[in-house]
């Protein structure tokens, strides 16, 4: 069943009102009829219904509202990606597939050893194309939340927004002796807001390791192996998950 997002402001008592690119996509593309059942989520609270299309024309759709789904596909801890910028199109298949395991945020960072910059113009074009992404995905995987994809920022901007964090963990190659699993287990506390960071293709300079670490950040070993800078996200926050019950 086709799951799709609105506002609150589109739920009108019984009824929930579809407009913009969604039409086009219910009408034309998927070719759903009247009286055909889809899922709506409101991004803004998480809520999900069980819909029936109503009514149907170029600019809008109505449909009713069958009932609340109770069941929620969220995951109790939230997990904010900060992704060193990597090159050519790697940043979509991160937001994508971290959508698709349960990141809640993410944020790309300009590190020293990234080879991909942005100026203003692009940094706005790109978020918007990132965030349709993470909607797609959301939408594919049945999320009751769109992840929160936002501009990038500089490495040195990004601390008074760890600061909100239970813990931050950054994944480092040359870490040895920390494994995930040991610093999530550490004095049995669970911790509900993570922050994670993964360097770009060229790894996360000493410096900025430094600076995670006086910070309060933990160094984490994701295995014997290296990964690509689009892998190690997607393996990290599957551990995460795994580790609090979280892919259930």
């Amino acid at each position: 069943m086709q799951k799709f997002f609105v506002e609150t402001n589109q739920i009108k008592e019984e009824k929930i009102i579809i407009f913009g690119n969604d039409v086009n996509h219910i009408s034309n593309v998927l070719k759903l009829a009247n009286n055909e059942e889809i899922l709506v989520g409101n991004n803004n609270t998480g809520d999900t219904y069980l819909c029936k299309i109503a009514n149907q024309n170029k600019d809008e759709i109505i449909v009713d509202i069958i009932k609340k789904k109770e069941q929620t596909t969220e995951p109790h801890t939230y997990i904010h990606l900060f992704q060193g910028l990597p090159k050519s199109d790697k940043m979509e298949y991160i937001i994508q597939k971290c959508t698709e395991i349960g990141v809640s945020e993410i944020t790309p960072v300009i590190m020293n050893r990234c080879i991909a910059k942005v100026d203003e113009k692009e940094n706005i074009k790109k978020n918007a194309r990132w965030q349709k992404i993470a909607q797609s995905a959301a939408e594919q995987s049945k999320r009751d939340v769109i992840p929160k994809i936002n501009l990038v920022k500089n490495f040195k901007n990004i601390f008074e927004i760890l600061e909100k964090y239970d813990i931050v963990l950054v994944a480092y190659e040359n870490e040895t002796k920390n494994g995930l699993k040991e610093v999530l287990q550490k004095k049995d506390i669970k911790h509900n807001n993570i922050a994670v960071i993964i360097g770009p293709e060229g790894g996360i300079d000493k410096k900025e390791i430094d600076d995670i670490i006086k910070f309060g950040g933990k160094c984490v070993t994701l295995g014997k192996r290296i990964l690509r800078t689009e892998t190690a996200p997607i393996v990290i926050s599957s551990a995460i998950l795994y580790e609090y019950n979280d892919m259930n």
